[in-house]
This record gives C-alpha cells, structure tokens and sequence, in this order.
C-alpha cells in the first residue's frame, strides 16, 4: 500500500510540475509512514513540507494543491490535510477486505519482494573448529538464518556460506598433543572440547611444545599425508558437533554449506600477487600490507591491512579477500551479507574497501556486514559459566529444554510424556532463539531465562500461545484455515485495526530482507497477536449471529494464523498445535 501511495504521490508532484506549480528538476525521497494514531488515516507523508521551501509556498497551500492533483484510487477513500502540512490517507476498507481474500487465497500470502531478486551469499555461524560451539557463536547463526529465510521467502537464491576456522595454529596444537599422546589416542578425539583444552595447555606451558606444534602447522600446509589425515579427522568430528547443534536449533546449515577457511589456501599466494600487480602493496617492517587513505588512526596515519606476515604467513584479511573473490566470480553473488560480530567492523569496512580497489569483486555486487552486539548475562558482563569458563551452546540449549518441560508440565499435566517433551523442545529453543531475534541487532542483550520462558510479553512462547488460541479455533470448528468461504466484511473498529496489520506483512518482510534486522517481524507479529486478541474479545466469531459475519471473521482468523505461523516459521521457530 505504501508503494502504491508514493506512486500517487509522484504522479501528483509530476502534474504539479508541468503546471509549473513546482520548479523543475526536484527529486524527492517521498516518504509513507504507517500512522499511529488511526484517527488520522492509515498512512502519512511530509511530502508537501519538504517541498514548500522550493515551491515558495506554504506547506499547508501546496498539500492542498497535492490533494487537488492526486489521481483517484479505489483504494483510497479519502485524504486529509493534517497539522503543519502532513498528507493522511485513509485507505478504502472494501479495497483493504478484498486485498486480505487474496493474500488468503495464496500459499504465499500475497507477499512479494520489492526490488528485483537477487542470487545472495549469507555468511553465517563461522565456529572455529577443533572445539565445540558456544554461546558466542549463537547470534551469528540464528540471526544469518532468520535473514536467509526471509530472503528465500521474497523469492531470492540463498546460498549459505558457513567460513569455519579449519586451518591455523590451533591445528598444529592438537597434532603436537596427538604425537605425545601413547598409540590409540585418537579414541580421545571423542570428547574433541577436553582434547582441546589439554593441548592449549601445554601449549601455553611448554615453549618446546608450541615450537612444534608450529613446525606442525607448516608441515599440515605444505600437505603432509600424516597431517591432512589427523586434521581431517579433527574436523569431521568438530562438523558432527556443529551440526547438531544446527538441528536443535532448527537452523538451514548442512555439511554442504561449509566452506572453510582453509579452501582459500591455495588461493593465497594469488591474492598477494594481484595486489602487487595493483600497485597496492607496501612492506613495512617486512610484513605485505595495503594502506588505505580513508582508513587513519588517532594520529591521522593511514592504517595497515596486514595481507601477509614478515615470515609469509597469511591473515583473515587474506582469506576474507579470497573468499570475497570466489563469491564474486564463482557464486555470481550479487549481494553478500556478512553476520559477524560488531567489533569486526572497522575489519570489514577496510576488506571490502580493499577487494573493490583490487578489482575482486564486480562493481554491482553488494557487500554488507550485519554486525550484533554481544549476548551478556543477567548482569550485563559477557554470559559465563559460574567458574568464569565459556558456556557451551549445547549445554544453554539443554537447560533450555529442562526449564520449558517443567514450565509445560505443570501447565498440562494431562499430556502424554512424548507430547510433553515436543513442546518443551519447541518453547525452549524457541525462547533463547526468540529473546536474541526480538533484539535489535546491532545492540547487546541480558540473557535472562525467567523473562524469556513468560508467557507476557514479546515472548516465544506467548506468540507460539497466541498461535495456538487460533488453531484451537479452526480444530472446534473441524476445518482447516484454508476451508472457509464467503469474503472478509470490515465493519468492527478490531476488525480494520487487525486488517491493517495483517497488510503489512509483506512490508515487513521486505524491511527485514534490506536492513537483515530480524526484530522488525518480531515486533510485527507480537502487534498482530495483541490486535488478535482483542479482536477475538470484542467480536463474536463462532457465535456471530450472520453467517457472513462469521464467515468474514473466520476468514480474518484464518489470514491470523497463517500469518503467525509463516512469521514464526521465518524466525526458525517450530508453531505448535496446542500447548
């Protein structure tokens, strides 16, 4: 509907131009808002004040003038002048009832992406293997997967991109503490988190030891059969970690979508050679670095990107390059997102600056890192275990589902044990997916199990409750949502406030598809929800008098649930039946 208003909107503005009402030239960035309060229309532009200056009238004058010239539309009923200048729509509640019949009768409830679609790389989740995933790692992968959904949902290609840390120093460590280990050890390679903390150790202890492991390192680089066997090895267990964790979290990353770090290494030296071939290259102190001129420091001196040590070791930056590259001539992405902590940041923007002038990446392509905050405990410091350690994930997401199964259980003591255990693990994964999701990305959040687990507030479980009301709706009637004829009739002030609503969820989707800020449908669907319920509250549905007033609200019920449930699909939450 936005769209459609601005489109009036300029076809106002052309006609006043041509009269010569306004001065040739003007381009404006025409913006439509969603009002709040709906006694002044549906949607609001300030269009005529951000032009009165130019117009040389007064901005009340010339929306008066912008009324006269806009073309009629049947899905505006009328448009109103508004304080210092505002336009306010107000749209026609036939042309809104008869755009809900057919997001109704659509599998794709009538949502359609904006622009035009696009082959787009997500870089997501990225652990650093030869240990298990922890809580760090959470954001990363939940918050790329929900973007990754919605974009799919719009209609682009999606292509996952999982750049684990599978080639470095850590691997060396754990060969060194292999070879020490008597002949079977690698049974021990079971428990790879245990494994891991052993060989730090003495790596941290034992100078003779960390000497090794980087004659290890080089020797796994250089392709020794022995060394690529045991790191293999190391990783494929590592993998089968992550992946686990991928399907308790209900996450769309499979082995195939891993693409490590180390899968650049060849590709390197090539790297190096076609910066110097650029002219950007500059050593300094030995090391290969790129001196960017927008890039300083506190004292005004350009800051290096370290593409190569002084004793030829590569860095991130090398291999960011790299993968950059690959995604640009191989994938043919036309956009790629990166989902990596805020603090990478000055990082990134010194990469993509890089890449770009080095003629890595095609012109049009977009690159974007999606930073987030941090993922703190209830008070405020980075989330610990009691002793100060690193808490796994699969252990967060364990007392997840311990928490919700005594929640459920007291709630429904009638249910089966199978039953039970399928929505505590649906509430309680959902709860920590949810509480991370509602979050604005860029900002840290408290991590806190009781808010997070209430069934008030912009919880997971109160929308998967709130999908539920619906469901047991259409189960007491004995159809399904998409049985029901007739048409959607919006008379009730709950009815068009809940109608309006439910139109904007294609706006949202496409907001969250250009910002990749997940808690824009959050925020959407806990309004959907309470404009539900007091919709359900004020107007009779089963017991409506008029079968065409029953028809239009269960119709409007309906549209309700798919909605919730698209939504709560799209965050990579599992909607439940009852609970």
């Amino acid at each position: 509907m936005k769209d459609s208003i601005r489109h009036l909107i300029q076809q106002a503005l052309a006609r006043l131009t041509d009269e010569g009402v306004l001065p040739a030239g003007l381009n404006p960035a025409i913006q439509v808002e969603n009002t709040r309060d709906k006694s002044h229309g549906d949607f609001a532009s300030n269009i005529a004040m951000m032009l009165a200056k130019p117009a040389g009238m007064k901005p009340r004058d010339l929306a008066q003038k912008l009324i006269d010239a806009l073309p009629a539309d049947a899905s505006v009923s009328k448009v109103e002048i508004a304080g210092p200048g505002f336009l306010n729509f107000f749209q026609n509640s036939d042309a809104l009832a008869a755009r809900l019949d057919a997001a109704l009768a659509d599998a794709r409830l009538a949502v359609r992406k904006a622009g035009a679609v696009q082959r787009v790389v997500i870089d997501l989740s990225s652990p650093n293997l030869a240990k298990e995933m922890h809580v760090g790692h959470l954001r990363s992968t939940i918050i790329g997967d929900a973007v990754g959904r919605v974009l799919e949902f719009l209609g682009d290609q999606v292509i996952r991109q999982n750049h684990v840390g599978d080639w470095g120093t850590q691997f060396g460590m754990l060969l060194a503490y292999l070879e020490e280990k008597p002949a079977g050890a690698e049974s021990e390679l079971a428990d790879l988190e245990q494994f891991y903390r052993a060989a730090k150790q003495r790596f941290d202890e034992s100078a003779a030891f960390a000497e090794r492991a980087r004659e290890l390192v080089v020797r796994l680089q250089a392709g020794d059969a022995e060394c690529l066997r045991l790191w293999t090895r190391f990783n494929e267990i590592s993998l089968s970690h992550c992946q686990e964790i991928y399907d308790r979290l209900n996450v769309r990353l499979s082995p195939a979508d891993v693409r490590g770090e180390s899968a650049y290494n060849a590709e390197l030296p090539g790297i190096i050679e076609a910066l110097r071939e650029k002219g950007l290259l500059t050593e300094d102190e030995g090391a290969q670095c790129v001196f960017l001129d927008e890039f300083k420091n506190a004292e005004d001196k350009p800051l290096p990107v370290i593409v190569q040590k002084a004793g030829g070791g590569y860095l991130y930056a090398t291999t960011d390059l790299a993968a950059m590259r690959y995604r640009s001539t191989v994938l043919q992405a036309d956009r790629v997102l990166y989902f990596v902590d805020q603090r990478q940041a000055l990082h990134f923007q010194m990469a993509f600056a890089v890449a770009r002038r080095a003629g890595f990446v095609r012109d049009d392509m977009q690159l974007e890192h999606m930073g987030f905050g941090t993922m703190n405990g209830a008070d405020g410091r980075p989330f610990k275990t009691r002793d100060g350690g690193t808490v796994k994930l699969i252990d967060l997401l364990d007392e997840a589902e311990q928490r919700a199964y005594a929640l459920v259980s007291e709630k429904n003591p009638e249910l089966d044990e199978a039953e039970l255990r399928q929505i505590a693990r649906a509430v309680g994964v959902g709860a920590v997916k949810y509480a991370d999701l509602s979050k604005h990305r860029t900002s840290d959040y408290r991590f806190n199990f009781e808010l997070m687990l209430s069934f008030e507030g912009n919880t997971a479980p109160y929308l998967l409750y709130a999908y539920t009301r619906v469901a047991s709706l259409f189960r007491k009637l004995g159809k399904g949502m998409d049985e029901i004829g007739g048409q959607i009739r919006l008379h009730a002030e709950q009815e068009q406030a809940l109608a309006a609503k439910l139109a904007q969820f294609g706006e949202v989707l496409n907001g969250v598809g250009d910002k990749g800020e997940p808690h824009l449908l959050c925020s959407y669907l806990y309004d959907l929800a309470g404009l539900f319920s007091s919709f359900y509250e004020n107007c009779p549905v089963l017991a409506a008098d008029d079968p065409a007033v029953r028809d239009s609200r269960l119709r409007l019920a309906a549209l309700t649930g798919r909605t919730l449930r698209q939504g709560l699909e799209l965050l990579g939450l599992e909607p439940l039946e009852r609970m």
